[in-house]
């Protein structure tokens, strides 16, 4: 009897670190995010531009340089879509529009990500800081590492052409 309550004692001494240890899922993410991170790529945990989203979601930004900021756009894929967003391209749709037409050198690497990006890609965005996705995290790094060249090829396109260019103001030469 007392070889069962030592049992019973040790068990629920251990169980909780079993909880602590990581699932194949979690070790899976954590990798990517590693290799994501030391490719250039920003991840973050954040609140996703979805009218009633509840929680958060994993936010992958590439980072124009600061100097060469890029357009303001959300596009977003049918699912995540109302009745009144613009249709775009393969089952995207514009949540908003840039104020300027893509230059021609950014269409077909939009294109080309668009129709590659997985399933569980709900948003792609950029603003002048960066290009941003938000997804689920469903691919292994190296799937994932196959869509790197066309993030940089899109980021590379669009940078430079924000959408409010700031405004410079002439420099006054020395009064007489």
């Amino acid at each position: 009897m007392a070889w069962l309550i030592i049992l019973v004692a040790v068990m629920l001494v251990i169980s909780p670190l079993l909880w602590l240890k990581p699932n194949p899922r979690q070790k899976r993410v954590a990798r990517m995010r590693t290799a994501m991170s030391r490719a250039g790529v920003t991840v973050k945990l954040d609140k996703p531009p979805f009218h009633e989203a509840r929680g958060v979601m994993p936010h992958y930004r590439w980072p124009y340089p600061p100097q060469q900021p890029g357009p303001d756009f959300t596009l977003v894929r049918d699912a995540e879509a109302g009745p009144a967003l613009k249709p775009f391209r393969h089952g995207w749709y514009w949540r908003f529009e840039p104020l300027r037409p893509l230059p021609a050198a950014a269409e077909a690497p939009l294109e080309a990500l668009l129709t590659r990006l997985p399933l569980d890609a709900s948003v792609l965005e950029s603003n002048r800081a960066a290009l941003g996705l938000w997804w689920w995290e469903s691919q292994d790094t190296e799937r994932f590492t196959s869509y790197l060249e066309d993030f940089t090829a899109l980021r590379d396109a669009l940078a430079g052409r924000p959408d409010h260019p700031e405004k410079k103001v002439p420099l006054e030469g020395p009064r007489a």
